[in-house]
């Protein structure tokens, strides 16, 4: 029976302190490479952010930690029912107040903490869309329901147990380019209802909007999607709000069309 032999470099001695040496140099930098890696994905593609506040229960409760998809409102527009984030910074007022860190080190590891969806962020907001521009939203009908371009919405399936749908009046054709928004529960939230004195009539602009919560990742036992209700499929709410463009755009095309043919006669 032939044999192979194989030939086999024996390790130099202090080859593995060499080895031990060149990891604890190198975790430095892979630990830099994977936050830099880290906040390009949260600032372009996806945040996790904290729940601080009751006021989305029973759909989001305090310390849920849910996903936010910035890239979504790049390829369709906000619709109704979407549950966003949106940054309330120089307009509307806390839900909560922290406290202002001590020292930098403290500063430091609250902006990690809050990039990281581990603390909350005092000025981010989270609600569910109820009216995008051109709506006209109103509370209530005689049922006690919202309307929507007229269309009552059906709010039991995300309503927090036991609130009505508002306890506020509310009136407004929501201004193009700007959102209505309220949390679920709708006892304890400040939304478009308590800023009906502010510019926009209590709507948010679009531009402020981070992104679409699209799933809860913590905890654990909590992990689920976070889906539109089906009450915002009613193809009656864009009756109104969906077809304004359209009609616009009807509306400045038939003098235009009218304008022509005269022309044309005349030139006959």
């Amino acid at each position: 029976m032939d044999v192979v032999a194989e030939e086999t470099q024996q390790p130099a001695k202090g080859g593995n302190k060499e080895k031990k040496g060149s990891f604890w140099k190198e975790l430095p930098v892979l630990i830099v490479v994977a936050l830099v890696l880290a906040l390009i994905i949260k600032t372009f593609v996806v945040q996790a952010f904290y729940i601080p506040s009751e006021s989305m229960e029973n759909t989001l409760l305090t310390n849920d930690r849910v996903l936010v998809n910035k890239l979504v409102y790049h390829t369709r527009d906000i619709e109704r029912g979407d549950v966003v984030v949106f940054s309330g910074v120089d307009s509307w007022d806390g839900e909560f107040q922290l406290e202002e860190p001590s020292n930098p080190v403290a500063a430091f590891f609250r902006w990690v903490g809050t990039a990281f969806g581990l603390v909350p962020g005092e000025k981010d907001y989270i609600k569910r869309v109820i009216g995008v521009g051109g709506d006209h939203v109103k509370c209530c009908d005689d049922k006690g329901r919202i309307t929507v371009n007229g269309t009552a919405i059906n709010e039991e399936s995300y309503l927090y147990p036991g609130n009505v749908p508002s306890d506020r009046f509310f009136n407004i054709t929501v201004p193009p380019g700007r959102l209505w928004v309220m949390g679920d529960h709708r006892s304890v939230s400040l939304d478009s209802r308590s800023h009906q004195g502010d510019p926009g009539g209590g709507s948010i602009p679009v531009g402020q909007v981070i992104g679409r919560a699209f799933v809860i990742v913590w905890p654990f036992d909590r992990v689920t999607s976070i889906d539109i209700p089906e009450t915002f499929a009613q193809p009656a709410l864009n009756a109104l709000g969906g077809s304004v463009p359209m009609v616009a755009g009807f509306g400045l095309a038939v003098p235009l069309v009218l304008v022509r043919r005269r022309w044309l006669g005349r030139k006959r």
